[in-house]
């Protein structure tokens, strides 16, 4: 299968051929879920976007490795406070039941 892919490289304003670190298998990590609210708009173009990507390098016959993480996690807000520990303590919940809450 002919595994040519161009991306365009905004550092030199070119497209370049795609060139994966080990032949034939790809690393995908990428921003996952917002786990102290509920999912907006915005996060579902991510989700989609990155979703597209996967099933096209599979289609031209890479392995990929699709890994997203759970975002927002550590991030202070500007008061210093951490935003997964503020929306716990306001609905009284423990991390991890947010998280689950929100990813089901």
């Amino acid at each position: 299968m002919n595994r040519n892919l161009f991306v365009y490289n905004s550092l030199t304003r070119q497209k370049e051929k795609f060139e994966p670190i080990h032949e034939g298998h790809i690393g995908m990590y990428v921003c996952g879920p917002t786990v102290y609210n509920d999912v907006h708009l915005g996060n579902c173009r991510t989700f989609m976007s990155f979703d597209m990507i996967y099933r096209y390098l599979v289609y031209l016959g890479y392995q990929v490795r699709y890994v997203r993480n759970i975002t927002d996690v550590g991030h202070l807000l500007d008061d210093g406070e951490d935003r997964m520990s503020k929306r716990c303590r306001l609905i009284i919940f423990e991390p991890m039941e947010v998280a689950q809450k929100v990813c089901q």
